[in-house]
């Protein structure tokens, strides 16, 4: 039978300037700007969506640029790290790359896997995981090259007052099985899990909640393939005694939003429709594109939206 969750689907987060955050998402980590939207819920601010060269469920980490907002505090019952895959091999050049554009990694270990800890420009606590075993292709077109590339989501840290309470959530309604501990973290695996299947749970109890604002996540979207699979997830947050919202239409895949009982902010979505849906893949991120029932407001966002452009000279927001 078909697991309803089967991984990560995407990461979305809050960053300041719109041309800072691509000139480090698409332009030092080498993924593919997939994607220009707005916030269906705040629709004056840009939605930006980075991953693959699909933007594949499993790859795409997105993004809110709120200017004017401040930085956020990174604490318990938030997502702390968002950790992408890389070749084992590839670790002494991603170290060189993050150097040579001012940053510090600093290398560790986890469970094996050599990992690079560094913060974006915006603060956004991000690693990058040496692995053996990630059979997803990187973006053949990025300017960094294939064999370095980035395949898409490692895992991701849910920093938490107490492990318990979303250890038997995880279990017994995302259905993950605990794979491995390490003093405070505790890893949890969907699948097989590979690369983009794993969350792993850190028990901070003296760390103080984090507060939501610029270089932090606000929330992370679980993989539910099918509307159906989606539907059934839900019934069984709803059985665990949570309030998930109804099933949101966002167009490129449908959510359902809801706190897991540790306090994290987590989705569900679908596969698709997926990002093709509207653009020619091989144009894919080169406009700006806004859902149907937006459309009649083209001409006033384009407006409100701050300017911002690619390496290629594609211009936005027109």
């Amino acid at each position: 039978m078909q697991q309803n969750v089967t991984g990560l689907h995407h990461v979305t987060a809050m960053s300041s300037h719109p041309q800072r955050n691509v000139d480090f998402y698409h332009g030092v980590l080498g993924l593919r700007l997939v994607k220009v939207s707005v916030n269906q819920d705040d629709p004056d601010t840009y939605h930006l969506f980075y991953g693959d060269g699909k933007g594949t469920p499993g790859s795409a980490i997105t993004f809110f640029p709120w200017m004017n907002m401040r930085p956020g505090y990174v604490g318990a019952r938030q997502v702390g790290v968002t950790a992408f895959s890389v070749p084992k091999t590839s670790i002494p050049f991603w170290k060189t790359r993050l150097e040579e554009a001012g940053l510090h990694p600093q290398q560790e270990e986890r469970f094996g896997d050599p990992v690079l800890l560094f913060s974006d420009p915006d603060s956004l606590l991000l690693e990058i995981v040496g692995t053996t075993n990630d059979p997803r292709p990187a973006w053949a077109e990025s300017h960094v090259p294939q064999e370095h590339g980035i395949h898409g989501f490692h895992r991701v840290d849910l920093w938490e007052k107490e492990v318990g309470p979303t250890r038997e959530f995880l279990t017994n309604v995302f259905k993950a099985t605990q794979a491995e501990q390490d003093g405070d973290r505790t890893r949890f695996v969907f699948g097989d899990g590979l690369p983009g299947q794993v969350v792993d749970v850190i028990e901070l109890p003296g760390r103080p909640s984090g507060h939501m604002g610029v270089g932090t996540v606000h929330h992370v979207a679980f993989r539910t393939p099918t509307p159906e699979n989606e539907i059934a997830t839900r019934e069984a947050v709803v059985a665990s005694g949570l309030q998930p919202t109804e099933v949101i239409d966002r167009f490129w895949f449908k959510s359902v939003y809801f706190r897991e009982p540790g306090g994290v902010l987590f989705e569900l979505a679908t596969d698709t429709p997926g990002f093709d849906v509207d653009e020619h893949a091989e144009k894919l991120g080169e406009k700006l594109i806004l859902p149907p029932w937006l459309e009649a407001r083209r001409s006033l966002l384009e407006k409100s939206l701050v300017h911002f452009e690619l390496p290629n000279g594609v211009s936005f927001p027109v």
